[in-house]
């Protein structure tokens, strides 16, 4: 079959994933909640001046969040990590490393899941039921070898492009984007770099704290509270959507 033939039938084939995706299938995209409430997640750390502000922030409005850690990071910043578990955040895995799953031999990309699981089950001593793929970027089969590790792929809705070289002003629009109770929301307390095989060019320039701090300001003026993934499913019933990209 030529290339030109293949890619229609690639298409055909994640579209019929698409439609058959029922409750328990997809990935986990916001939370149906009767609560005035967000799922406020973080991702790519720990990282000492990003995570620690956060959890200040975090703290002073009694929030909770949900932490997508990377094990690289983990290693290098034990003590940091263990105080996002000792403030009670939700741990959930982000990957061994930052590189995207699709790009790995399927092998490697199963044992990644499994491995860096298991790391975070044994220093944690809570299970790990979330894994969010580096940059969004999942197929279907990288999605069912997550499912067979025992996770379930967790995306966004608003972010507050805290990746980006932009004013925090942007960024605070940004946040409030689609911004609904329910809605899963995405920010950073670090930026994956080369010692976690990311190859992004160099962090913007901010102080994630007080970023963090604004959004939740402006979320509480709605009457919006922030809290952990795991929390807002509590009372709550996940929205799930069968979405790939390479």
């Amino acid at each position: 079959m030529t290339a030109s033939r293949r890619q229609p039938a690639r298409r055909t084939v994640v579209r019929g994933l698409r439609r058959a995706a029922g409750p328990w299938a997809g990935s986990v995209v916001a939370v149906r909640t009767p609560r005035p409430q967000v799922a406020l997640t973080f991702d790519d750390g720990p990282e000492p001046g990003g995570t620690d502000r956060i959890l200040t922030a975090l703290a002073d409005v009694g929030a909770s969040a949900t932490f997508f850690v990377l094990l690289t990071r983990v290693r290098r910043h034990s003590a940091l990590f263990d105080e996002v578990v000792a403030a009670g955040h939700e741990i959930a895995l982000h990957g061994l490393d930052h590189r995207a799953l699709p790009e790995l031999p399927p092998a490697e990309a199963r044992a990644a899941l499994r491995a860096g699981r298991a790391e975070l089950e044994d220093r944690t001593g809570a299970a790990v039921r979330w894994y969010r793929p580096p940059y969004g970027r999942q197929t279907p089969r990288t999605w069912w070898e997550v499912a067979r590790a025992g996770m379930v792929p967790v995306l966004w809705g608003p972010t507050t492009w805290d990746w980006k070289d932009v004013p925090d002003a942007e960024r605070l629009v940004k946040a409030q984007e689609g911004v609904h109770p329910g809605a899963i929301v995405l920010g950073h307390d670090g930026f994956a770099g080369p010692d976690d095989l990311a190859f992004d060019g160099p962090p913007p320039l901010l102080d994630r704290g007080r970023l963090v701090a604004r959004v939740l300001e402006q979320y509480s003026s709605r009457g919006l509270r922030a809290v952990s993934l795991g929390t807002a499913l509590a009372d709550g019933t996940a929205v799930r959507e069968a979405r790939f990209r390479r």
